[in-house]
């Protein structure tokens, strides 16, 4: 079955770039393309997207604010971030707000396929440049005070190699375990960290050392 994807972009040429660029791909299909998401849930219910990819910076509403508004409705949509600039505010907001994935705009094509096969395997892709802003930024955070969760030996080790960066097909295969036992163990993770997508779960795990 195509993994269904749709473009959020103020700019055309990028959205029809996008869009042929999906639909080229033997398992993909471009369901949609926008201008912008200010009628987002609408947009879901007629294209029913796998995996979006939104622009961090659009008139009238921003792709932040999109991706609150999507994550109020459709919590298991997967969401990749693409911009212009690495600005590390903006990253950690869309992180927040629940985005799975962070691209700068110039990240190859090849990539950006690559980067909506992982996010649908359960994994958080990210420019490079953005995942070191990511890992700094989460260093930098205050030590004195910790949260305290209760993850068991297993969820532990597999939340570290969601940190080390590997899908749930990767972890699976590393663990032993099929990839239903992996997406169990992840949910309960996500519930007892208190956060909806691989990113937030991996910017709580090094912020708090708990992996």
């Amino acid at each position: 079955m195509a993994i269904k994807v749709i473009v959020y972009d103020d700019n055309k040429d990028r959205r029809e770039s996008l869009k042929i660029l999906i639909n080229i791909q033997s398992e993909m299909a471009c369901t949609g393309i926008f201008k912008d998401c200010l009628n987002v849930w609408d947009d879901i219910v007629n294209t029913q997207p796998d995996v979006i990819l939104m622009d961090i910076d659009m008139p009238d509403m921003s792709g932040i604010e999109g991706v609150k508004m999507i994550r109020k409705q459709y919590p298991d949509v997967k969401i990749i971030m693409q911009t212009v600039f690495d600005d590390t505010d903006k990253i950690f907001a869309a992180i927040e707000a629940g985005a799975d994935g962070y691209f700068l705009k110039t990240t190859p094509t090849a990539k950006i396929i690559e980067g909506i096969k992982e996010v649908m395997e359960g994994g958080a892709p990210m420019t490079a440049t953005v995942a070191k802003k990511v890992l700094a930024k989460c260093k930098e955070q205050p030590k004195n005070v910790k949260e305290v969760f209760e993850l068991n030996e297993q969820e532990r080790t597999i939340l570290n190699h969601l940190v080390n960066g590997l899908s749930y097909k990767m972890i699976a295969d590393t663990t032993d375990m099929t990839y239903t036992t992996v997406n169990m163990y992840i949910k309960r993770i996500y519930k007892k960290l208190q956060v909806h997508s691989a990113t937030e779960a991996i910017s709580k795990a090094i912020r708090n050392n708990i992996v």
